[in-house]
């Protein structure tokens, strides 16, 4: 176990603790807090999860410390950050379900994609569009938790860039 494993480890662990914090706001634990008081732990949560997403894939390629439970773990980390953060955010009434359909489908779709591209030879690594929408979903997720101005057309970007990766990576597996 190395350290970007485990702060992959780390990110799995803490997203159902921000989902929590979204959807049990009803809590007699937390019967005297303000409402506000639920999004700044999510949120507070979410960019520690997102801080750990950017460190852990850093320090494996500095470090030269990339696995192939890291190759497990990095996305399934990043997944269950997404669903907790979007379930949540639809849970508390902030996300369109149309948008979290869309980047989920795309989601799913393209991790079946890669399993078969891998069960056929072809590796169809991660893109740049790959990565600026993760980045975009989770800055999408972070404005949505604070309910900040503009949240919802950040999430509809995010819907594109989503979708346009999407297309990307069956090109790519096409070719």
């Amino acid at each position: 176990m190395n350290l970007p494993n485990s702060l992959a480890l780390l990110r799995i662990a803490i997203a159902p603790l921000m989902l929590w914090f979204l959807v049990d706001r009803n809590n007699p634990l937390f019967a005297s807090w303000h409402p506000s008081w639920f999004d700044y732990f999510a949120g507070l949560i979410f960019v520690i999860a997102s801080i750990t997403d950017f460190f852990d894939g850093y320090i494996a390629r500095t470090w030269n410390q990339m696995t192939k439970l890291g190759a497990i773990l990095d996305p399934l980390a990043d997944k269950m950050l997404v669903l907790a953060g979007f379930l949540g955010l639809m849970a508390i009434d902030r996300a369109d379900v149309w948008a979290v359909f869309l980047i989920l489908t795309r989601e799913f779709f393209i991790t079946g994609l890669r399993v078969v591209a891998v069960s056929e030879g072809k590796d169809i690594a991660s893109s740049m569009w790959g990565k600026s929408k993760t980045v975009l979903q989770m800055v999408a997720i972070g404005f949505l938790i604070m309910n900040w101005p503009f949240a919802t057309t950040l999430l509809w970007f995010a819907v594109a860039i989503t979708l346009y990766s999407g297309y990307e990576y069956i090109k790519e597996y096409f070719n």
